[in-house]
């Protein structure tokens, strides 16, 4: 197995764990916790399809890990940081 294999592995497994989570409802999707999965876990596929010049996926995955790393740092709609 190539190094781009057991990472594209490693990465698919934390989204799946993510999402499995999320749909038992054990992990809520608002949750930093499922963000940081999906960050983690597209960054690794993300790095992997690079690794083998697989550009779609380079795309998917890059804007998959960008929209969970901005998530991590958002402010719910209808919240402010004083009030917390």
């Amino acid at each position: 197995m190539k190094t781009s294999d057991i990472l594209a592995t490693i990465g698919v497994i934390i989204l799946l764990i993510a999402f499995g989570l999320n749909l038992y409802k054990k992990l809520p999707a608002e949750s930093k916790l499922y963000s940081l999965l999906n960050f983690v876990g597209a960054g690794i596929c993300c790095f992997a399809s690079y690794l083998i010049s697989f550009y779609p996926f380079i795309v998917l995955e890059g804007v998959w890990a960008f929209v969970a790393l901005l998530s991590l740092f958002n402010v719910p709609r209808g919240t402010s940081v004083e009030n917390k």
